[in-house]
């Protein structure tokens, strides 16, 4: 199995315990977090062609795992 880019605990390293806090005390975090984790592998997976994708849907998709990965270190730089 190849390596997944984009990882949350790779992309902030310092805050893995506050994002494993955030986890268990705040729901909205929990499904920002897992939202961005399924659009991170689908993206992944198109860009290998396990699953290709039309560009389009996958800049879509880039869009909505930057806009993610922002909501998360709103929360993350609090």
């Amino acid at each position: 199995m190849s390596h997944t880019p984009h990882e949350l605990a790779e992309e902030f390293p310092s805050h893995v315990a506050r994002m494993s806090e955030l986890k268990q005390s705040d729901a909205h975090f929990a499904q920002l977090f897992d939202d961005y984790h399924v659009v991170n592998r689908t993206i992944h997976r198109a860009e290998t062609n396990v699953e290709p994708m039309e560009s389009l849907a996958e800049t879509d998709l880039r869009k909505q795992r930057a806009l993610l990965k922002d909501q998360i270190w709103g929360y993350l730089s609090a």
